[in-house]
């Protein structure tokens, strides 16, 4: 049988080592002798002795959930073999943490990641006006995460001397040794008659990053594994 389907980019090869890998732009493979965590729902295949457990909020210290429902509902993956993760088609990234590295995601924005990782999860300080309050996912420690962005993202530095102001529908995660307060850029009485829409962000100050999406949130379907 002949086809492009068949081409080399397409075909999933053999592990030649244990943990995270890139599949390709749009999923990524953990290779897996022990446990790993991922988000509910985002398996699209396997092979291999392989358990998948639902974990259910405040159970252990890598599954802290947010009673608002904003937080990161997660599976625990268990056992010998292959299993590849992707969510809706978006854009898969693999960040590194060496020890002293700390990163804040949104909930939304991540896919899977190595048991080493410490996570747990944090109302953003300065933001509780937002939505009711706005709940992200801090990780630390040695290991692999693995995060998704709709769209290409856009990762913009941060200095003392540069702030930067994101809309909180839109922003991916940052380092999270930065300082976060809320924003308004729109007077009262330009709210008072129907605003911009951009009435508030989120402003960072201190020496880092923080990613973005070109687009804005959309109501979540749930799923599960």
């Amino acid at each position: 049988m002949n086809s492009d389907l068949f081409a080399s980019e397409n075909m999933a090869a053999p592990a030649t080592a244990p943990g995270m890998t890139q599949q390709n732009a749009k999923s990524l493979k953990y290779a897996l002798d022990g446990e790993c965590y991922a988000r509910q729902g985002a398996m699209i295949a396997y092979r291999g002795e392989l358990q998948f457990e639902k974990q259910g909020q405040g159970i252990g210290k890598f599954l802290k959930r947010a009673v608002t429902g904003e937080g990161l509902a997660l599976m625990a993956v268990r056992g010998r073999g292959e299993v590849w993760f992707a969510h809706e088609a978006a854009n898969c990234f693999i960040i590194d943490l060496a020890p002293g590295d700390g990163i804040t995601v949104n909930g939304r924005n991540v896919l899977c990641f190595d048991p080493s990782l410490s996570y747990e999860i944090k109302v953003v300080k300065g933001a509780g006006m937002v939505g009711g309050g706005l709940f992200n996912s801090v990780f630390s420690g040695q290991g692999k995460l693995g995060v998704m962005c709709e769209g290409n993202p856009i990762v913009i530095p941060v200095s003392p001397q540069s702030p930067v102001f994101v809309d909180t529908d839109a922003v991916v995660g940052w380092s999270s040794a930065l300082q976060t307060t809320l924003h308004r850029s729109q007077s009262l009485g330009s709210m008072l008659r129907g605003g911009s829409g951009e009435a508030v962000q989120l402003r960072l100050d201190g020496e880092g990053f923080v990613i973005v999406r070109p687009s804005e949130l959309r109501p979540e379907k749930e799923s599960g594994n």
